[in-house]
């Protein structure tokens, strides 16, 4: 479907912003990456061959005995006995001396009779978010080859867990902000075309469920139904759509009276059309302006909870909480020094987005 002159007129001044175009691709390359991130990093390998088999262990529950092992539980594919049973096709030998038989596969020097070798692919970072290192010495420990950004102070890879929680805050962004943003629109729409009794009703409403305490209200809900990222995100949309309403409002106010809105009402157009297919594309320069502000807010939001105790659910993937590590393990640089640069360039991509998006709204604003 091609675009039309309008918006083609519009990406082409969004293209001509270099900076906003190119925290645009960075940014989506890092969006993207990161939606993959079972493939990144993950204590399963994405593909096993087992007796000339193959097995997903992403994708499915396999138990230990699948591959010759005792137990009925999940295998655990980082142990050494996994891996030999998995390498040597299945053999007894494996409980004795698994890492002695690893070596020997691996050498090329093992023989056995019957012996099928197998094999597993591995992502990147064999380590999921919240997988425990296998390391020596005490918690929070420093990068090495291993663990390229340390480890947290409950061994937990710190990569691994910016990758997820990287992708669960935007998400959790993205999810707040467009249903708030849809909320708050409509609501200020509505307000400032109708105006009168409506709007100043409407008004009072606004102000009074402004001044309400939003963290407190949170954190009694959470101490009611327990923390969930679901219940997170209605309680943080109930609270940030009054944000762009008082901005809708007064560019609905002001363009309500203007004459093509006149001449479109002289002509029985009715005034849902009016209002979203004439009116709304006027006033989204004000509302894209304030866009980046609930964007950074929601993050910070997100970010703050969670560092005070009273967000996502402990065992989820959070930056804030590993802010919070880095506030309690000063003797670690490279808990806080992770948190501050993912904060920064995250956020710092986003503002130069919707500022970019901002002004290829505007029309009179025009790049060489």
């Amino acid at each position: 479907m091609a675009l039309s002159p309008l918006n083609q007129r519009r990406w082409r001044n969004f293209r001509r912003n270099g900076r906003a175009f190119w925290s645009l691709i960075i940014f989506s390359v890092l969006f993207g990456l990161s939606l993959f991130a079972e493939f990144i990093a993950n204590d399963k390998p994405i593909l096993v061959s087992y007796r000339g088999e193959l097995y997903t262990p992403f994708f499915k529950f396999y138990a230990e005995t699948e591959f010759g092992g005792d137990f009925q539980t999940e295998a655990i594919y980082r142990d050494p006995e996994v891996m030999c049973l998995i390498d040597s096709g299945g053999l007894d030998q494996c409980f004795d001396d698994p890492e002695g038989i690893i070596e020997q596969i691996k050498a090329g020097t093992f023989e056995a009779e019957g012996f099928e070798k197998g094999w597993a692919i591995w992502p990147p970072i064999p380590y999921s978010y919240n997988t425990s290192v296998d390391r020596p010495g005490a918690a929070p420990l420093p990068p090495n080859g291993q663990n390229l950004l340390g480890t947290d102070d409950t061994k937990r890879d710190v990569l691994a867990r910016v990758i997820y929680g990287f992708r669960l805050s935007i998400l959790f962004t993205l999810l707040v902000t467009g249903v708030a943003s849809m909320i708050g629109i409509f609501a200020g729409a509505i307000q400032g075309f109708f105006g009168g009794w409506l709007d100043l009703i409407f008004q009072r409403v606004i102000e009074i469920w402004s001044a309400t305490p939003s963290l407190y209200v949170i954190i009694i809900m959470f101490a009611i139904l327990g923390r969930s990222f679901w219940l997170l995100v209605i309680l943080m949309i109930l609270f940030s759509w009054t944000g762009l309403v008082g901005v809708v409002r007064a560019e609905f106010l002001r363009a309500r009276n203007l004459e093509y809105v006149r001449a479109a009402r002289a002509l029985g157009v009715g005034n849902m059309t009016i209002m979203f297919r004439h009116m709304l594309p006027n006033a989204m320069v004000a509302t894209l302006t304030f866009m980046p502000f609930i964007v950074t807010g929601t993050i910070g939001g997100l970010a703050s909870l969670d560092f005070l105790g009273f967000g996502l659910p402990s065992s989820a993937p959070s930056l804030g909480e590993m802010t919070l590590q880095a506030k309690q393990n000063l003797q670690a640089p490279w808990l806080a020094f992770t948190a501050f640069f993912t904060f920064a360039i995250m956020l710092s991509l986003l503002v130069f987005i919707f500022e970019g998006v901002r002004d290829a709204f505007d029309p009179r604003k025009t790049f060489s």
